[in-house]
């Protein structure tokens, strides 16, 4: 599968969140205020991982569909991987 621009963009902006948390743990932040970014960026990260699966599951089903196979295991599978992650 190939990654799309705005699946990289989103983990660039994951990147930046982190580094934001890193830097207000450095200047000494509340635990309140850290743990709430870090609670940001698990969500960003899930959101992301939703959109690669997704976008992966509709690329698959496509190339099924083209070649006349079924396509109910690859939703099972997107699901099981999905499930998986959280």
């Amino acid at each position: 599968m190939e990654y799309n621009k705005e699946i990289k963009n989103r983990l660039k902006r994951i990147e930046g969140q982190v580094k934001g948390i890193i830097a207000m743990m450095e200047q000494g932040k509340d635990c309140k205020s850290v743990v709430s970014q870090l609670a940001a960026a698990r969500n960003a990260i899930d959101r992301a991982m939703a959109v690669i699966v997704s976008t992966n599951l509709e690329h698959c089903i496509r190339e099924n569909i083209e070649k006349g196979e079924q396509t109910e295991q690859l939703v099972k599978e997107a699901v099981e991987l999905l499930v998986k992650s959280r």
